[in-house]
């Protein structure tokens, strides 16, 4: 097996041996599960709840991959040997496909003006389709030489990107039907790109070459590059987790909160990373340990600066990146050289942030406001609203989705 092929972890991480969730049989589709989780208190104690999860099935048969919601309470999952299925909010499949060849459906994402259609990436094929009639494809792209890991739509709608195995990000654009950038800078396979909220030209991209890239699309080339594992030397220094003292810098996952200054990237070595988008280039305002194996997924919540993240380690953390930002320590060092504008960028949502975990989950003082064991390794995250109230959607190495409720936040 080839080095690349093999450290797609993202996609193809093999399961955990054991799991932490007792399920019970429900009502049908359904299986209701307990997970124990921490939520932090206002009396700086520790608090046990019990969260129910609804697990959504019926609907593969496969280990789901990707996850995506629409503005009108659909939501569709890609999952292996190329399945697509449509779900309504109450957890009922609505449609089902599989795509010719088999390929995984590697990334859905549904368009925010016409809420019934949806963008799929399997194998190096992009498929435009009707969630309300899962029959044939409206249209599809074949414009990336290798398998596609990701895909990204910038706010207008204009443009569709998307990141595959061979370290390009192709640039659709969508009116016409065609390509109009390659932006091809990645040494290794790009495992996420996303587009930022309100600047429709501007992108941010990660890959398992260990770096991270800002990118205008008035450049063929990027504005500002990070080599993650430059961060080595600063890492030693400080305490390990077992197993993290030479994992690799590998990213995964990156996402853009709705500010769109601000991004997320989570890598192999447990570390999550964020990022400030200043002019032509970033400056990394947080770096914290929070899971204990590579992190596979970190997802914004919509209109927050509230993260998700979830890891092969099987654990699902709540970060509020707004406030541990505010209060980081101004200091004359080489990432924090510059003092921080209190801008109102993101909004703070929710929760206490006084209070204390266990030293397992407590990573350089910052400090998660939610801990779920959710027991499999994390595929993809969505966070959504389903009947007006949030939820975290769980995609893992199961035919299964989770729905976690998300009511204190």
């Amino acid at each position: 097996m080839s080095v690349r092929r093999a450290s797609s972890a993202r996609l193809r991480a093999h399961r955990l041996r054991h799991t932490s969730l007792f399920s019970s049989p429900c009502r049908q589709r359904y299986q209701c599960l307990h997970t124990r989780a921490q939520l932090r208190s206002s009396d700086s104690s520790r608090v046990f709840g019990t969260i129910m999860a609804v697990k959504w099935t019926g609907g593969h048969s496969s280990p789901v991959l990707c996850l995506n919601a629409s503005k009108e309470g659909l939501l569709a999952s890609g999952a292996e040997g190329g399945d697509l299925t449509a779900w309504g909010e109450d957890g009922t499949p609505l449609g089902h496909m599989r795509f010719q060849g088999a390929d995984d459906v590697t990334s859905v994402l549904f368009s925010p003006s016409r809420p019934a259609k949806l963008y799929a990436s399997h194998g190096e094929t992009i498929s435009v389709l009707d969630v309300r009639s899962l029959k044939d494809s409206l249209d599809h792209f074949h414009v990336n030489e290798e398998e596609i890991n990701c895909l990204s739509l910038n706010q207008t709608e204009t443009l569709l990107a998307s990141a595959d195995d061979s370290g390009a990000i192709k640039i659709l654009d969508l009116e016409n039907k065609k390509v109009i950038r390659s932006l091809k800078r990645h040494s290794n396979i790009c495992s996420s790109v996303a587009f930022r909220p309100q600047r429709p030209q501007s992108l941010v991209s990660c890959g398992l070459d260990m770096q991270v890239m800002l990118w205008s699309l008035q450049k063929a080339r990027p504005l500002w590059i990070t080599n993650l594992q430059e961060d080595e030397a600063e890492e030693m220094e400080s305490p390990q987790s077992p197993g993290q003292l030479f994992n690799p810098a590998l990213a995964h996952s990156i996402s853009v909160a709705a500010c769109g200054d601000i991004f997320s990237c989570g890598a192999e070595d447990g570390k999550v990373r964020i990022f400030r988008v200043m002019g032509v280039k970033c400056e990394q305002e947080l770096g914290f340990k929070g899971h204990t194996l590579g992190v596979s997924q970190v997802c914004f919540l919509p209109e927050s600066c509230l993260l998700l993240t979830g890891g092969n380690d099987g654990k699902i953390m709540l970060w509020d990146t707004n406030s541990e930002v505010e209060k980081k320590p101004k200091s004359p060092t080489k990432r924090t050289h510059r003092k921080k504008p209190k801008r109102g960028t993101c909004t703070k949502q929710g929760g206490n942030t006084d209070a204390s975990v266990t030293d397992e989950e407590e990573h350089g003082n910052i400090l998660p406001k939610l801990n779920i064991e959710h027991g499999e390794k994390v595929n993809w995250l969505l966070g959504t609203k389903i009947k007006g109230h949030q939820n975290i959607l769980v995609a893992d190495q199961t035919s299964c989705i989770s729905v976690y409720p998300l009511n204190e936040f």
